[in-house]
């Protein structure tokens, strides 16, 4: 194994020096001292935690430079809900009781559990002292609440979870005061009448959670990870456990869209409890100075005036703070402090006229890593606050300005990093399973927990796109993909929305043709969609080259999508393949560009970090250097495709075969010298004259690649299949060495005739019928980035296709290449194979079709 040590740099200890980089960009003065609050605000630093001594953290199997730091007394210790604080409030992690469940078991009031977790960490983690999945839980814990906070009086007791995997239930005193089903979303419960009077209060949460054995949302988790691309799960409280007191009337949630046109941000204050005639009074702060102070009624919108505005961006993370004093004529109910950022996201047309996003109306390429979040120690749950913040000063950096936090979500903190580093987030929808398709009922909670993904995360300064879908894993239909794109779109019409990453790969049932982008996976890419007139576009994956470490993998080895060698190896590939991305910028107007991954995870190695985030596995100052020149490059002005070959005119074509022969091994090349040799073909009538039959099993090979694949170029046959089941079968083709450059095909999956490339197909609008003749032609117009399909002489679809893979293979008659092997033979008869040298215009196509017409 190679240690792939050679120009690796390990980091330092937590505290030291080199892990604290700076930060380009500023922020307020306001935010400086929200940042130090939310950083030190610990009402009780887990001092609460019981039993303490009875619990114990496994031997990890792969320390981070954080997990030692983990311990009773500081098991995340802080503030947990950035962008609505108060004063007071106990954090309830820390050692709690724990068992093992049985499905229909009573909870365990009033009785000691035998074991001992470390809350928030998942009890399948090295930092929970259990290491080990349980379908079903019990935890168990007692609290007390402070005198000082009037409970029961002036003030109600509220219990929140930032989250749980999967189904919850939670009992106060033996009252069940909450119940909650998704694994990723926050929720509350006012136990104030669930107490009893003074002294210890107990509470015990009940948790179910199967993972992959249903069509619950899991994201990448799974029961048996897979040594592939999905991870070991993490089930029960992954997030901060803790209790507020809060006024009988008093702020539940805020409401904030920046609007940058009308200089203001719009406001409504959400309220709980008994808030019948109270009123709100919100003061926008730049630092100490006061920007302006508007009052209004609760629960209604309020314009607050931000005159002069900063704008928030990546280079200049500017945040505003937000005082909001409810109350009862002048009199206060109740105060929370929260900052915003004022940004917009949009689209315009670049100077080359094609459609590109937009921060604060200027164009801005998101240059973005893929980021899992996933940890060796905590898998879920990053083991520090300090932790959680590193991968992405660790973004920055790189001179990335943009993460996709994939299929996961993460605690608010993370966002609220996100928001003060300057760092745009493409937010994912955790999805279901992948294989096959889920019911009904699976479909209607994961859309249930959509809703409630973007209306408990609509806040973020950082988040500037959902993601609702991704490769087609857990999608039911293409007509559903559609209209959960526009359903989230109406619930926040201010952020884009990518209706389904990797619409190209996969599980994908294809592109509804809804949202505000259309997005492509390729490896190692990168994948070069062109946007349309209503759609930015993307590549939503690409990368993935790895090196493997020794001593600081999962799995003591690895996979990537590229191995390398070496650090100067791997630093060297991915320059070249951001360079490939810089083209793409400007010959395809992709807007933005996804690099698989941050960091190593379980036995993918295609990290800049490894999983452990002890070594730096790459030259950071020539990644950041590439990466800074793509932003800065990426400005909208393109170049357009390619000057057009005129090509050589006719309807002859450069090469031809009539197959007309009748005996032998070979078809003649009717035009030119590339004479096809015939492997495990049969002679056949055709349209006229002769044909050539496969049975599944043969090919024609041309012995030359007949067409520049990186160019114009169109390819012309009749053919008949035997059959049309869900089988992919391919009448002509054009090998790479890994997949076809292009398939004239009929494609099994949809059922219809296609013109290809790698998950793009430009498809007829029917089904083949067996035993009948149909003139098929593809036409790559590199131009104009467009692959197109004619059926007997008639252009049915017509897909973008800026890109297209280059191709010194041979062309086949008969079969595909995929994975470096034959695929997709041919049940069926094929008849006059022609292949230009240019894209044939309509009036030329249906010419073509008319020669042999009866």
């Amino acid at each position: 194994m190679a240690t792939g040590l050679e120009g690796c740099s390990t980091l330092t200890p937590p505290g030291s020096s080199k892990r604290r980089h700076r930060r380009r960009g500023s922020v307020s003065a306001g935010a400086l001292f929200l940042s130090a609050l939310l950083a030190t605000a610990v009402v009780s630093p887990v001092a609460s935690a019981q039993n303490s001594e009875d619990w114990q953290m496994g031997e990890p199997r792969l320390p981070t430079p954080w997990t030692a730091e983990v311990s009773p007394d500081n098991a995340l210790p802080e503030y947990p809900r950035p962008q609505l604080t108060r004063k007071n409030w106990e954090n309830l992690n820390g050692v709690w009781e724990y068992a093992a469940a049985s499905e229909g078991e009573a909870p365990p009031f009033g009785e000691t559990l035998d074991e001992r977790i470390l809350v928030p960490y998942p009890p399948e983690s090295v930092l929970s002292g259990i290491e080990r999945h349980d379908d079903r839980m019990w935890y168990r814990r007692t609290f007390e609440v402070p005198r000082g906070w009037r409970v029961g009086s002036a003030n109600a007791l509220k219990l929140h979870f930032g989250a749980v995997d999967y189904d919850a239930v939670v009992y106060v005193n033996g009252q069940e005061v909450a119940s909650h089903r998704g694994g990723y979303g926050a929720f509350s419960a006012d136990v104030t009448d669930a107490l009893t009077g003074r002294g210890p209060q107990e509470i015990v949460v009940g948790v179910e959670d199967l993972v992959d054995a249903t069509w619950q949302p899991v994201g990448k988790q799974r029961l048996v990870p897979d040594e592939g691309i999905f991870y070991e799960g993490a089930s029960g409280i992954w997030q901060t456990v803790w209790i507020e007191p809060v006024p009988t009337g008093h702020v539940e949630t805020l409401d904030m869209v920046p609007d940058l046109d009308a200089e203001t941000l719009n406001l409504t204050v959400r309220t709980g409890g008994d808030a019948e005639g109270l009123n709100v009074e919100a003061i926008v702060k730049d630092g100490r100075r006061t920007v302006s102070r508007t009052r209004g009624a609760a629960d209604e919108p309020l314009a607050l005036p931000v005159p002069n505005t900063k704008t928030w961006s990546p280079d200049s993370p500017f945040l505003y703070d937000l005082e909001v004093v409810l109350q009862d004529g002048r009199r206060p109910v109740d105060r929370v402090n929260s900052y915003f950022g004022m940004r917009e996201i949009g689209m315009t047309e670049g100077e080359d006229g094609r459609l590109r996003m937009t921060l604060n109306g200027e164009i801005l390429f998101h240059m973005s890593t893929l980021d899992q979040g996933y940890w060796p120690d905590g898998i879920y749950t990053a083991p520090t606050d300090e932790a959680l913040a590193f991968d992405l000063e660790q973004h920055k950096v790189l001179g990335f300005n943009t993460v996709r936090k994939h299929i996961k979500t993460e605690p608010d903190r993370w966002y609220y990093h996100a928001d003060r580093l300057g760092l745009l987030v493409w937010q994912d929808m955790p999805s279901m399973r992948t294989g096959g398709r889920p019911p009904a009922e699976a479909g209607e909670q994961f859309e249930a927990e959509l809703r409630e993904l973007v209306e408990q995360k609509k806040n973020w300064t950082s988040i500037i796109g959902w993601v609702p879908f991704n490769e087609g894993w857990g999608e039911w239909s293409q007509e559903a993909t559609g209209r959960i794109a526009e359903d989230v779109k109406a619930q926040d019409p201010t952020r884009l929305v990518n209706a389904h990453s990797g619409v190209n790969c996969c599980a994908s049932l294809g592109d509804s043709g809804k949202g505000d982008v259309i997005d492509w996976h390729a490896y190692v890419g990168p994948a070069l969609p062109a946007p349309d007139a209503t759609r930015v576009s993307m590549d939503g994956e690409h990368g993935g080259f790895g090196l493997e470490v020794e001593g600081h993998m999962w799995f003591g080895k690895g996979h990537a999508y590229e191995m390398t060698p070496d650090s100067e190896t791997l630093t060297r590939r991915y320059v070249e393949n951001q360079q490939d991305v810089l083209e793409g910028a400007a010959s395809c107007a992709i807007s933005g560009a996804i690099y698989t991954q941050i960091t190593d995870v379980e036995h993918e190695v295609n990290g800049f970090f490894t999983y452990d985030r002890q070594v730096e596995k790459m030259d950071f100052a020539q990644v950041r250097e590439i990466n800074e020149a793509i932003i800065r490059s990426a400005d909208g002005t393109g170049v357009g495709g390619p000057d057009p070959d005129p090509g050589t005119p006719g309807i002859d074509g450069v090469h031809a075969y009539k197959f007309d022969e009748g005996s032998g091994v070979t078809a003649a090349d009717a035009v030119g010298d590339a004479h096809a040799t015939l492997t495990g073909a049969a002679w056949t009538e055709g349209v006229e004259g002769g044909a050539v039959a496969f049975d599944g099993a043969g090919q024609a090979d041309t012995g030359a690649p007949l067409v520049d694949t990186a160019g114009d170029y169109s390819v012309s046959a009749w053919a008949k299949l035997n059959e049309a089941g869900d089988g992919f079968q391919t009448v002509v083709s054009q090998d790479t060495g890994r997949e076809s450059a292009f398939f004239l095909q009929y494609s099994g999956q949809d059922q219809r005739w296609a013109m290809s490339f790698i998950g793009l197909r430009a498809l007829s609008p029917e089904k083949p019928e067996p035993n009948r003749w149909y003139h098929l032609t593809g036409v790559r117009d590199a131009q104009a980035g467009t692959l197109a399909l004619y059926v007997d002489g008639e252009k049915v679809d017509s897909k973008s296709a800026c890109s297209a893979a280059e191709s010194t293979g041979n062309t086949m008659i008969g079969r595909g290449q995929y994975g470096g092997e034959p695929v997709d033979h041919l049940r069926g008869a094929v008849d006059d194979v022609r292949l230009f040298d240019r894209a044939l215009s309509d009036a030329e196509v249906a010419e073509l079709a008319a020669v042999h017409r009866h």
